[in-house]
């Protein structure tokens, strides 16, 4: 039976979420603690990939296994398991057919700034000393919904066959001592925010005009974007998915 299974996790201590040889990722976690608890192999199919270092505030994947009896106290004993930088929100029945990448409508990213030394945001935000002009970035940044092809915020030698994301949201606010940047598509590729807000950044302190972002995107080469921000500031906020999916289909 397919299963939907909703959590979250501090990115600071993993790989990114996808398996990988000789590195600790969250996927390797959680396909191990379902596997040990539920006595049979497990494999999480994720919503997406996050980098290393990267966090997620609300993440799904899928597996498939044998009815579970109890869903309540196999998130209970699931929690008790992981390490305290992974938690699970919830286990949903779903359709055989439903699938945690492919029938995710849309995914929101936020970015965390300071411009001022934190030691309570050192993990959690990007610290900018530089003067910043957020009505420039947000000028900026309303020019991305223009576009379609964003393969100047790719990292270079992925094997995706497009470089197309609807991108309906982008904005910047600040929230005392926080800048925080939002951002929601129905897909990104690798890298992308991180080299989107590197790039935003290049505006707010003066170092190009807003505009010049039509540029910058018309180009299609990577060099011409800003350098990508580090992850620890990157947290996946929300994945949104069609509300027929959480009706507890058995079919």
């Amino acid at each position: 039976m397919r299963y939907f299974i909703q959590f979250s996790y501090f990115g600071k201590a993993y790989h990114g979420w996808q398996n990988q040889p000789n590195a600790i990722t969250v996927q390797e976690f959680l396909e191990r603690a379902l596997s040990t608890l539920l006595r049979e192999k497990v494999e999480v199919v994720g919503a997406g990939r996050t980098d290393a270092g990267v966090h997620a505030r609300q993440m799904f994947g899928h597996f498939d296994v044998d009815p579970i009896t109890d869903i309540a106290d196999l998130v209970y004993r699931l929690n008790a398991f992981l390490p305290d930088d992974i938690a699970i929100q919830g286990i949903h029945p779903v359709a055989a057919c439903a699938h945690a990448r492919f029938d995710a409508l849309e995914r929101t990213y936020e970015y965390w700034l300071v411009k001022e030394k934190d030691p309570f945001l050192f993990d959690h935000a990007h610290f900018v000393k530089h003067p910043l002009d957020v009505d420039a970035m947000n000028k900026a940044s309303k020019i991305l919904l223009e576009y379609i092809d964003f393969e100047c915020f790719s990292k270079s030698n992925t094997d995706v066959k497009t470089y197309n994301c609807d991108v309906r949201e982008a904005r910047w606010e600040i929230d005392h001592n926080k800048w925080m940047f939002t951002i929601t598509a129905d897909r990104f590729l690798r890298n992308m925010v991180r080299a989107v807000v590197g790039t935003l950044l290049d505006v707010g302190i003066g170092k190009m005009p807003p505009e010049d972002i039509h540029q910058v995107i018309a180009s299609k080469d990577r060099g011409e974007a800003g350098a990508s921000v580090p992850a620890k500031g990157l947290y996946l906020t929300k994945v949104l998915y069609p509300k027929e999916i959480f009706d507890e289909q058995k079919g």
